[in-house]
């Protein structure tokens, strides 16, 4: 098999002749650990490699991927991208624009101090079962879970205008729960519930205190056994960054994608209440939103030098000041709409082409601490890590679930309770913020399981974000 370092003279003697062609590399070695109970369980391991190329000829563009990086299967592989871009000559949705060339070359690397691979697995199952024991304190805990997750991914973009880009990423995301029983009640408690995946390699475990956290996560799953159920009505709601990941992911990520405004993605995941004419103008959320979009954190889950297109990643302001700046699109739909866009287009694996996602998309600290913010409220709820969500097909409507809340009463946490929801609608939920956290209670989150496009496409995504407070949602509890 030819290896990435091999490819480029082999695509440079398979490609033919052609306005413009591409070859995309991708090699994704995944590892997981997993102990339950105590007892080591089967812990896959894969190692996915294989290309994709694409040829623009004559009006049209083709695609085709295929496993065997051989001259042989590059050449078949071109020949059959070649065929789809004749077939799609006269109908082609960039016909009348172009995309710019892609002659970009450089590298990317995840700064790494400690290599997964320089961890021993029986050092790796040892941690897991010292958790375990951690979160199994009481006969009520009926199950406790402790699993690293390990992911090193490397792509290499080789073009015939000169772009040559190299990258390997490497993403660590470890995960504790522990479930309680007790009287008929059954609760859930989650290390961030897979929120706290980084970039980086063991010594992510470190920085986001996950040895640390297991005899908290089974003390407030045996508590919410007891708690009483969240109460309904409507209230100051102040959302934990561990939350803030969903709330920023499904209700400004998701409809910012430029080409779900497109429409491209209605027959699968839904529209969006977003249009083109509102950029530059929208009032998206109250002054104190501020949302990012910045794939250039080493630390952050979804980090890159470029995009799968060859685009320089950087970072830049898509909600500013609570007015809606630009969206989520990349090079093609970019060309499509000549709006300013992102360095987003991604792609999940080798045989899937690059679609327009969101990478980092971060809200910006402001200047509240979290004991200001919750003295400020008179009738409120703190909740903390998503369990639930619902969302409608135009990304406006939502209802979230979480596994843990406690209410605010008065300027004070008080009384805490189980199985808090809330709902809300994207086009005033945001103007509703009224204070946003300072640095200090800023969080770096992730999420590894974003889905989206025809066939289904699954990418990591970043969403760092300080506490943030809201007023007037509706809050309900659910019978458990």
């Amino acid at each position: 098999m030819t290896g990435s370092a091999d490819l480029s003279h082999v695509f440079r003697r398979a490609v033919p002749s052609v306005d413009r062609a591409t070859l995309r590399f991708v090699r994704n070695y995944s590892e997981r650990v997993v102990v339950r109970r105590g007892l080591l369980q089967p812990s896959p391991v894969s190692d996915d490699v294989g290309v994709m190329v694409s040829v623009q000829s004559g009006g049209g563009t083709g695609y085709a991927a295929t496993p065997d990086l051989s001259e042989t299967g590059l050449r078949e592989a071109f020949r059959r991208a070649q065929g789809w871009a004749e077939r799609t000559a006269d109908c082609h949705l960039l016909r009348e624009q172009s995309i710019p060339p892609c002659t970009v070359r450089g590298e990317y690397r995840t700064p790494v101090v400690t290599p997964w691979s320089e961890v021993s697995l029986g050092d790796k199952v040892t941690l897991l079962r010292e958790l375990c024991e951690k979160l199994d304190v009481d006969s009520r805990i009926v199950d406790s879970i402790a699993r690293l997750w390990h992911a090193h991914i490397e792509t290499r973009l080789l073009t015939t205008d000169g772009g040559d880009v190299e990258q390997h990423r490497s993403v660590m995301i470890p995960q504790l729960s522990a479930t309680a029983h007790g009287n008929g009640v059954t609760q859930t408690r989650t290390f961030g519930s897979e929120g706290y995946g980084r970039q980086g390699g063991y010594e992510v475990l470190d920085q986001v205190g996950f040895v640390a956290a297991a005899p908290n996560v089974a003390a407030q799953a045996l508590e919410l056994l007891d708690a009483p159920n969240c109460p309904s009505g409507v209230r100051d709601l102040l959302l934990d960054p561990d939350q803030m990941l969903l709330q920023i992911h499904e209700s400004i990520g998701h409809p910012l994608e430029l080409d779900r405004i497109l429409g491209d993605e209605r027959n699968y995941a839904g529209t969006t209440f977003v249009t083109q004419d509102m950029f530059g103008n929208y009032q998206y959320g109250s002054s104190l939103l501020n949302v990012t979009f910045d794939p250039t954190r080493p630390e952050q889950l979804a980090s890159y030098g470029f995009d799968d297109e060859g685009l320089p990643a950087r970072k830049v302001a898509i909600i500013e000041n609570g007015i809606l700046q630009r969206p989520l699109g990349g090079q093609v739909s970019q060309s499509r709409t000549g709006m300013e866009g992102v360095a987003n287009a991604r792609a999940s694996s080798w045989n899937r082409p690059p679609i327009d996602r969101m990478a980092n998309l971060n809200l910006e600290p402001g200047d509240s601490s979290f004991e200001e913010m919750v003295a400020s409220v008179e009738r409120g709820i703190y909740l903390e890590t998503n369990c639930s969500w619902s969302i409608d097909d135009s990304r406006n409507k939502f209802q979230f679930g979480c596994e843990r809340g406690q209410l605010i009463e008065d300027g004070r946490l008080t009384t805490v309770v189980r199985n808090p929801n809330y709902r809300g609608v994207s086009r005033t939920f945001w103007r509703n913020l009224k204070a946003v956290g300072n640095p200090s209670t800023y969080r770096v989150m992730g999420s590894p399981y974003c889905g989206k496009g025809e066939p289904n496409q699954l990418v990591f995504v970043g969403h760092a974000s300080p506490a943030c407070l809201f007023g007037d949602v509706d809050v309900f509890g659910a019978n458990q």
